[in-house]
């Protein structure tokens, strides 16, 4: 019963702060703690009424760490996907490191915990602290993802900006394409009226602009040539949300007070962009285009890291607990292992 108030009393936090402000991880993360109590009231439910339910849930709960191995398996095969489609980067082999690790870490974990050794075991616990931390926190960076997703847009936005993307030989790539058709469909369900801002600057092997191609683009796919305002400057996300701004007030009537931009990306890229775009109290709605489903996985995993650098702070706060408890636990072991020796 408690588990059960806890849980809806989460959710109704929850409800009130995503309307004031739903660009905020922290929104997911209450959402997961009143999942985690919902769920702790079902195992309640199953025990009082039905031990049997309670068993086979346990059962269940047995088989998650194969699910591990079957992630593993295909971020492994997503990265090889990656690597001969895209060519082999860093960014390109994230899929493929993240499915290594996923099978090392607790392979390494049990084998250092193995040796009985105070510093092994130490260093085991040390690697389990942190790649809870990191599910965790990536957990709740997917939580943040689906539910934003799921938040329509707001009618009356001061203008519609498409962020750029690499072209392909100065030309719109399929990316960005897919970027500037859900800018397209945005700007027809505001109206068709609003300021449209394609949104990039020329990159050192790109020979003209990203805003540019996108205009013509927008040009070619039935957007008034009046009605584009390229920006032609930024060189990051920042910029983009920064200079688009920018642009957006200069087309304001004169006297009007600025409003709110709604911002067309990709949809891995959506996530990260609405919470910069709040670290930069730009207000911004972010609504995200297809991509390739074999690009999904490396892009989101790039994103997830831009998110934990944005966040820092946090997480080495959040990392405390655990290299705390860590340095304790060797510590004890430490000194129990010299008293027996002696």
């Amino acid at each position: 019963m408690i588990s059960a108030l806890l849980a809806l009393g989460c959710w109704l936090l929850f409800r009130r702060m995503w309307q004031a402000e739903p660009r905020r991880l922290r929104t997911a993360a209450l959402l997961l703690v009143g999942a985690w109590f919902a769920w702790g009231a079902v195992l309640e439910f199953a025990a009082y009424f039905s031990p049997e339910l309670q068993s086979l849930i346990g059962l269940v709960l047995l088989a998650l760490p194969f699910s591990v191995l079957v992630l593993a398996g295909f971020l492994i095969r997503n990265g090889f996907q990656m690597v001969r489609r895209e060519g082999r980067s860093l960014g390109n082999l994230l899929s493929l490191l993240a499915g290594v690790a996923l099978l090392a870490l607790p392979v390494a974990a049990f084998l250092l915990a193995a040796t009985f050794h105070p510093v092994g075991i130490g260093a085991a616990a040390l690697a389990f602290f942190l790649s809870a931390q990191v599910g965790l926190s990536f957990l709740t960076f997917l939580v943040f993802t689906v539910a934003y997703a799921r938040r329509g847009p707001r009618s009356g936005a001061d203008a519609v900006v498409v962020l750029g993307s690499g072209l392909v030989n100065g030309a719109v790539s399929p990316l960005l394409a897919s970027r500037l058709d859900r800018g397209r469909r945005a700007w027809a369900a505001q109206g068709g009226g609003l300021p449209m801002i394609p949104s990039g600057g020329q990159g050192p092997d790109e020979p003209r602009a990203e805003a540019a191609a996108m205009a013509e683009y927008l040009a070619e796919h039935g957007v008034p040539a009046d009605r584009v305002l390229p920006e032609a400057r930024s060189r990051t996300t920042e910029e983009n949300l920064r200079l688009s701004r920018a642009v957006a007030d200069g087309a304001l009537p004169a006297g009007a007070s600025p409003g709110h931009l709604l911002v067309a990306t990709n949809n891995y890229h959506a996530p990260r962009t609405a919470l910069l775009s709040r670290r930069l109290g730009v207000d911004a709605d972010v609504v995200g285009g297809g991509t390739a489903g074999y690009y999904v996985p490396s892009a989101y995993l790039r994103e997830f890291v831009a998110v934990m650098v944005m966040n820092q702070r946090t997480q080495l706060v959040l990392a405390v607990p655990g290299l705390l408890l860590t340095v304790g636990v060797t510590v004890l072991l430490v000194l129990n292992r010299i008293n027996s020796g002696a």
